[in-house]
């Protein structure tokens, strides 16, 4: 089991999950803090293998934004830049920036402490 960090959980509780109620606002919760938090582009390596993506660990890849609001019910999905001039949502999960300024680093380790708490909406 993973280690509980005092300090990211309080953030989480009191700046991310605050004030809500049921899976839908823990999620929209979650969309709004990366969507505030996530200095966008960045560069970011993919660090683990998931079936709903074609990215394999150790690719580097340019996140872009965030996806649509409605695609992040039950997992937060950033788009990436793919084949030329298309994007594709991708699992946060999956990523790590390589590059990005601290509040970019902050907020996607937030994210996957809570994936790897085994926390979920």
């Amino acid at each position: 089991m993973a280690k509980e960090d005092a300090k990211r959980e309080e953030r989480i509780i009191m700046e991310i999950v605050v004030d809500a109620y049921n899976e839908q606002e823990r999620a929209m919760g979650w969309y709004c803090y990366l969507e505030d938090k996530l200095k966008f582009p960045f560069a970011a390596k993919c660090v683990g293998k998931r079936q709903v993506s074609p990215l394999r660990p150790g690719r580097r890849v340019t996140v872009t934004g965030m996806a649509d609001s409605d695609e992040c019910n039950s997992d937060m999905f950033v788009l990436i830049d793919w084949d030329d001039d298309d994007e594709l949502a991708v699992p946060l999960a999956q990523l790590l920036p390589v590059k990005g300024n601290a509040a970019t680093r902050q907020a996607v380790e937030d994210w996957h402490y809570w994936v790897r708490m085994g926390y979920s909406f």
